[in-house]
């Protein structure tokens, strides 16, 4: 049975990267949360991967927990093809927060892990004893480096500092202010975007990278939002928890599941000189589970919800 608790009542709260997807979900369910205050910086006022300017920020805001969900994103092709960007950006912004988090006494960090950092071929599902057991999936190799420092330094700054902080592990997130744009966004955002405007033309066919048939787990974002709170509430822990559905399905059957919600009655086209990435990816949440905390939003749900919250693309 757990029995630690940490009362958010009272406390200031930064959420780094507070316009993003993750991050607006967050500042969202906080504002159900008896807080003192919710503080957050414009990404043109402060640059996260500048150390002087992390540090001088955390020192005059001065907050008592800090949920770190800015960093760079993006989707198979955006990972694929800038590798070095994706390693940089993400391991300053993480070694530069918790850095700033330590100096200046903050009492809890969150900071965020992903799916695609788990080797690839671990067994299904993928419990968090496999990381660090092989290297990361090629396609996602300078993300997930990024994220394994982050999660590496935050064991370490609690090893020799006491610093408190931890690392959540989500699989494949979507849901309200997503990245809808084509080059760099992640499967469920691009699929759905395909086939509104397949939906608008006309079209009969929509095309998709790969074969169809690699499975993932699909989280709505605003279940993550409720299992950032739950944590910070209820885990006292270092090591990193998984959060998700426990529920895998194949990327045609996702495409299916958005046809159906988009009511576009069009075919796909599988682009099998794309590459697939791994062929499955799904989380083990057992460790999650156990501590209380599950997902409330089934995949048709999630999407439907996404989809009815959405003003077009700009089309």
């Amino acid at each position: 049975m757990n029995d630690y608790h940490y009362d958010l009542a009272g406390k200031r709260v930064w959420v780094a990267g507070h316009a993003g997807m993750v991050g607006s979900a967050v500042m969202r369910r906080l504002e159900r949360e008896p807080i003192g205050a919710l503080v957050t910086a414009e990404h043109s006022d402060l640059d996260l991967r500048r150390q002087a300017e992390t540090e001088q920020f955390v020192a005059e805001a001065r907050p008592d927990v800090i949920v770190l969900a800015a960093a760079r994103v993006g989707g198979l092709a955006a990972h694929s093809t800038a590798q070095a960007d994706f390693l940089y950006d993400n391991l300053m912004i993480a070694a530069n927060v918790i850095e700033a988090a330590r100096t200046n006494g903050v009492e809890r960090t969150v900071v965020f892990g992903s799916a695609a950092v788990y080797p690839r071929g671990v067994p299904q599902p993928m419990n968090e004893s496999a990381l660090l057991s092989g290297p990361p999936e090629p396609t996602h190799e300078g993300d997930a480096i990024a994220k394994i420092g982050a999660i590496e330094l935050l064991k370490m700054y609690r090893r020799q500092h006491g610093t408190i902080g931890f690392t959540l592990m989500p699989t494949n997130l979507y849901g309200p202010n997503d990245n809808y744009d084509p080059a760099t966004s992640h499967v469920l955002p691009a699929l759905l975007r395909k086939v509104h405007q397949a939906k608008l033309k006309g079209a009969a066919e929509v095309p998709i990278w790969g074969s169809g048939t690699p499975r993932r787990e699909f989280l709505f974002v605003d279940d993550l939002a409720d299992a950032v709170v739950f944590t910070l509430t209820a885990y006292d822990g270092v090591s990193p928890l998984n959060v998700g559905t426990g529920v895998d399905v194949t990327i045609r059957h996702l495409a299916e599941v958005i046809a159906d919600v988009v009511g576009w009655e069009g075919e796909f086209v599988y682009d099998t000189s794309k590459p697939d990435g791994t062929p499955r990816m799904r989380l083990d949440i057992s460790r999650i589970e156990s501590l209380g905390w599950t997902a409330k939003t089934d995949l048709r749900s999630g999407i439907k919800a996404t989809y009815a919250g959405l003003d077009g693309f700009g089309d």
